[in-house]
C-alpha cells in the first residue's frame, strides 16, 4: 500500500476537499444568497423591483455600508471597531454646532475630519498601547458618547444654515448623494486593498502578524492606518446622515451591530487576513434585502432579527471550519 493510499492520507485529503468546500462558501456565499433573495423577492412583491424602492433601500443604508467598508480594512489587518456608531454621532454633532459659524461645506468636512482624528487615537490605543481591540474600542465607544452628550446637553442640534443638507438630500438623476459617496469610498478602499502594497501589507498584518513583522511590515502602522480610515468612514456616515436630517443627535450613536453583521456576512474573518470590500457590501445590501422584504411581504419583523442572526451565526461558524479544515 502506497503512502497516499493510507487511512491518514485519505482522511487529510477529504478533510481538505472539505475546508476547500467552506472556503468557497465562505468567500462567493453570499454571491449565490444575495441573488437568490433578489429574485425570491422580485417575484414575490411588485413594488420590489421598482426604481423608487431599490434606490430607498440603498440609500436608506448607505451610511451602514460606508462604515462597512472601513470596517472591513480594521478586520482583514487583524484588529476590531466597536466604536464607529459613537464616532458616528459626535462627528454629526461636530458638524450641526459649527454649521452657524461656517459654510456648510467647511462644517460637514470638520465632522467627518473628526472621526478620522478619533481613528488615529484608536489605532494608537490598540497598536501602541497594547490595549486589546475589543476592549479598546470599546471603552472609547463609550468616551465619545459621553463627549457627544456633554457638548449637546442631550439635546437636539437643529441646522437652519442653508446648503447645509444639500450632501444628505441631493440627488444625481434621483439618486441620492449618500449612494454615490459609498460607492467612491468602496472603490477606493477596495482599489488599495487589491492593487497596492498598502493593501497587502494589511492581508499580511492580519494572516500572521509575527512574519509580517519579520518580512518587515511595519504591522502596528499597518493597523493603525486602517483604525484611521474606519474612522474616517464613521465620520463621512454621520455627516451625510446629519446633513440628511438637518439635526445633530448625539443619541444616534448606537452598537453597530449592522455594520459588523454585513461585513461578517461578506465573508470577512473576525481573525484577520481574509475578506474583501466587495463582499462586505453585498452583505450590507443583503441584510438591507431582508428588511426591505420583510416590509414589503408584511412579515412580523421579529423573524427578521432571528433570521439575521442565524445568518451571521453560520457565517462565523463557516469561517471557522473554513481555517480549521484548510490548515
Amino acid at each position: 500500500m502506497s503512502a497516499s493510499d493510507t487511512p491518514a492520507s485519505r482522511f487529510h485529503l477529504a478533510r481538505r476537499s472539505v475546508g476547500i468546500g467552506l472556503t468557497s462558501l465562505r468567500d462567493y456565499g453570499i454571491v449565490v444568497s444575495f441573488v437568490v433573495i433578489f429574485l425570491f423577492l422580485t417575484f414575490k412583491s411588485d413594488v420590489f423591483l421598482s426604481k423608487v424602492n431599490l434606490f430607498n433601500v440603498l440609500d436608506g443604508n448607505s451610511s451602514d455600508g460606508i462604515m462597512a467598508v472601513g470596517g472591513t480594512l480594521v478586520l482583514i489587518a487583524g484588529g476590531f471597531d466597536l466604536s464607529v456608531g459613537a464616532i458616528f454621532a459626535l462627528a454629526g454633532v461636530i458638524a450641526a454646532m459649527s454649521a452657524p459659524h461656517m459654510s456648510p461645506t467647511f462644517a460637514l468636512m470638520l465632522g467627518a475630519l473628526s472621526g478620522l482624528g478619533l481613528g488615529i487615537v484608536n489605532g494608537f490605543i490598540t497598536t501602541v498601547g497594547r490595549i486589546n481591540a475589543i476592549v479598546g474600542t470599546l471603552a472609547s465607544s463609550i468616551i465619545i458618547s459621553g463627549i457627544a452628550l456633554v457638548l449637546t446637553d442631550g439635546l437636539l442640534i437643529n441646522v437652519t444654515a442653508p446648503g447645509f443638507a444639500s450632501l444628505g438630500q441631493g440627488t444625481i438623476f434621483t439618486l441620492h448623494y449618500s449612494v454615490i459617496v459609498w460607492g467612491v469610498f468602496a472603490l477606493v478602499c477596495g482599489f488599495l486593498l487589491w492593487r497596492t502594497k498598502y493593501g497587502r501589507y494589511i492581508y499580511a498584518s492580519g494572516g500572521n502578524a509575527e512574519a509580517a513583522r519579520l518580512s518587515g511590515v511595519r504591522v502596528n502602522l499597518i493597523r493603525g492606518s486602517t483604525y484611521a480610515i474606519s474612522g474616517l468612514s464613521a465620520g463621512i456616515a454621520g455627516v451625510i446622515v446629519t446633513s440628511r436630517v438637518s439635526t445633530g443627535d448625539a443619541s444616534t450613536g448606537t452598537f453597530p451591530l449592522a455594520v459588523i453583521a454585513g461585513i461578517v456576512i461578506g465573508g470577512t474573518s473576525i481573525l484577520g487576513g481574509q475578506g474583501a470590500v466587495w463582499r462586505s457590501v453585498l452583505g450590507i445590501l443583503l441584510l438591507a434585502l431582508i428588511g426591505n422584504g420583510f416590509n414589503l411581504l408584511g412579515v412580523n419583523p421579529i423573524y427578521q432579527q432571528i433570521l439575521q442572526g442565524s445568518i451571521i451565526l453560520t457565517a462565523v461558524a463557516v469561517d471557522a471550519w473554513a481555517r480549521k479544515t484548510s490548515a
